[in-house]
């Protein structure tokens, strides 16, 4: 690591090399092959493999989980770190799918910047759009990679006017292509005054200067080449009715930076990387206890939160890591810190920094850092701690009201203690909610969607071995119900009467129709859609 925290005395100067950002998309747009070629760029791997090269057996190394490496999917956000130009990166690495939507939100909660990968033949996906909704609501940057440019897609100017349009902010383009698919040039990197060149004869000519007028400084046989007159034409009407770039917009994600490049082909990723990291901010402050105060990255108090729990990262261990986003001050292994939600007194001894499914104790971080505690059961979703006498609170995490239920039981009666092992672990780490019946105590699982029960399934037979029989009871609308306004003959068919993790009862309603139903009925009661 070139980065060491025993050679920084000064934790102010420590954060400000923090870079910690997300990557988003649609599905398929490319987010974890991108990933991967920053890896490379980093230094931490050799090769970048991709998510389509299942046959030959090499995977994304952001894919770590088997059912990922089995589908091709990314289906839980993974952390990997890494440094380069001076710059401690921090990346998270997203699910596409929509429906471990609830996964990405939380890790959104996480960062200082996102960057937005988009398919450029397809332009921005209903996925995308719904994640950029939530990036803008923080108000951090969003940094936007318009991939695949190595295949045919949409003209570069209607991809700009789509962004703006469907997700109402300002587009800047830092690089502008030269052609694209069979006949891609290069790049027209307007930022770095220079021409990219996309794979040169000559890979000490990759980037050719350009003179004070933006032509070509140097002889070069695009000079005649008609695909180069026109992008000149494109990057001339830029400068001329575009968007002037404002560095105090995109800190505001009012302004996003528009990088063109290919990630299969390694095309514009690394001049994408050291702009990105000029720009992107390091770690700020964090609004705390009900927003009435903020907490500075350079605190001395260490502070943070849980945004994260998974299990059976290394299935051979059954172990539980809970991801904390640190947000000020500096971890030390072996320190104590205070559990806000028990009051508990906590001391952290055993904690690790990823590389994806592999990871090595940390010794110190700062805020801005990603550290994985070992946890044997303290931690839940959202939890903050902290040190000193002063309690710290940070805002709650996002939660999704499931909207597809399943019964589910144990193939095999004789391995119960297996099943209920997996059922308690795995529902601990957010992505599928569980409930019993009232009465019986039958457990019935909550999604956002029909992948989530596949995966759930998956890892139950996968990582506890125990197979499991779902039942679906299809779409329903959950209400919770105040315990003294309770009667369970309330309960039928229409409106299933179950109990969260907590205790507390809710009814599942079979549809509108059946909770208009019910509120006619018992005017009295009082129905809430708690999150």
């Amino acid at each position: 690591m070139e980065i060491s925290l025993k050679t920084i005395t000064n934790l102010e100067q420590a954060v400000a090399k923090r870079r910690t950002f997300a990557i988003i998309s649609h599905p398929d747009a490319g987010k974890t092959t991108i990933t991967e070629q920053l890896l490379l760029l980093g230094g931490i791997i050799r090769s970048a493999g991709t998510v389509k090269g299942k046959k030959s057996g090499h995977y994304a190394t952001s894919d770590w989980m088997a059912i990922e490496k089995q589908r091709g999917i990314s289906v839980t956000s993974s952390v990997m770190q890494f440094d380069y130009h001076g710059k401690r990166v921090n990346i998270l690495d997203t699910p596409g799918h929509e429906d471990f939507s609830e996964d990405t939100y939380r890790t959104l909660m996480a960062v200082d910047a996102a960057v937005m990968v988009i398919d450029s033949a397809k332009g921005i996906e209903p996925q995308t759009k719904k994640l950029f909704k939530v990036v803008k609501q923080r108000g951090i940057p969003i940094f936007t990679f318009m991939n695949k440019l190595d295949r045919d897609g949409r003209e570069p100017l209607d991809l700009i006017a789509e962004l703006e349009e469907l997700l109402n902010i300002e587009g800047y383009a830092m690089n502008w292509p030269i052609g694209m698919g069979k006949g891609l040039k290069g790049l027209y990197d307007r930022a770095q005054h220079r021409i990219e060149l996309y794979r040169p004869s000559d890979a000490s000519k990759r980037f050719l200067p350009l003179n004070d007028q933006g032509q070509l400084a140097v002889d070069s046989d695009l000079t005649q080449d008609s695909i180069y007159q026109q992008t000149l034409d494109d990057v001339d009407l830029l400068s001329e009715a575009g968007n002037s770039f404002d560095l105090a917009k995109v800190q505001k994600g009012d302004q996003t930076p528009v990088f063109f490049g290919s990630a299969l082909t390694n095309f514009g990723v690394e001049t994408f990387l050291e702009s990105f990291l000029k720009m992107a901010p390091a770690p700020g402050e964090h609004p705390i206890n009900d927003d009435s105060a903020e907490l500075a990255p350079n605190d001395d108090r260490f502070a943070g939160f849980v945004f994260k729990i998974q299990a059976n990262m290394n299935p051979n261990h059954r172990d539980r890591i809970a991801f904390v986003r640190i947000c000020s001050g500096e971890f030390d292994k072996g320190m104590d810190v205070t559990l806000a939600r028990t009051k508990k007194q906590l001391r952290l001894n055993n904690a690790t920094e990823f590389m994806s499914d592999e990871r090595e104790n940390v010794e110190n971080a700062v805020a801005g850092d990603i550290v994985g505690l070992y946890d044997t059961g303290n931690f839940q979703i959202g939890d903050s701690i902290y040190t000193g006498k002063d309690p710290i609170q940070f805002a709650p995490l996002p939660q999704f009201t499931p909207e597809l239920f399943v019964r589910v039981n144990a193939k095999n009666v004789m391995k119960q203690k297996s099943f209920h092992k997996g059922m308690q672990q795995l529902v601990q780490e957010g992505a599928i909610q569980l409930y019993k019946t009232y009465t019986t105590d039958d457990y019935i699982l909550g999604a956002v969607g029909q992948l989530q029960f596949e995966v759930f399934q998956f890892r139950m037979k996968n990582e506890y071995n125990s197979e499991v029989v779902m039942t679906p009871i299809g779409s329903r609308i959950a209400r919770w119900i105040k315990p003294a306004q309770l009667d369970e003959k309330m309960s039928s068919s229409r409106n299933l009467l179950v109990k969260d993790l907590k205790g507390e009862p809710l009814f599942l309603f079979e549809n509108k129709f059946a909770e208009r139903w019910f509120q006619d009925k018992y005017p009295d009661v009082t129905l809430t859609a708690k999150l």
